[in-house]
């Protein structure tokens, strides 16, 4: 459903090793994973959020992988909350 919905579009929010805005899907756990990886982009259905993870961290719940960033992952290390992120499919 999330690639369906492409283009996604928020506001940044941060969470230690995490970049993440809400979107307004209802989706639950599909191919969940409780550890990211490096690059991982996931939607967290708990927070109902896209999150972009900038090292292998464990959510504080299960996450479904979407995608993962390959190419200048550390600027999203520089995004100050509030920053308006767009997801699109390459």
């Amino acid at each position: 459903m999330i690639v369906r919905k492409l283009p996604l579009e928020g506001r940044a929010s941060l969470h230690q090793n995490e970049v993440f805005f809400e979107v307004a899907l209802p989706i639950g756990e599909e191919k969940a994973k409780t550890i990211s990886d490096k690059g991982m982009i996931a939607y967290w259905p708990m927070g109902k959020a896209v999150c972009v993870f900038l090292d292998k961290v464990r959510p504080y719940s299960a996450i479904n992988p979407v995608g993962r960033i390959t190419e200048n992952l550390s600027i999203f290390g520089q995004v100050k909350s509030g920053t308006k992120i767009r997801v699109e499919r390459a």
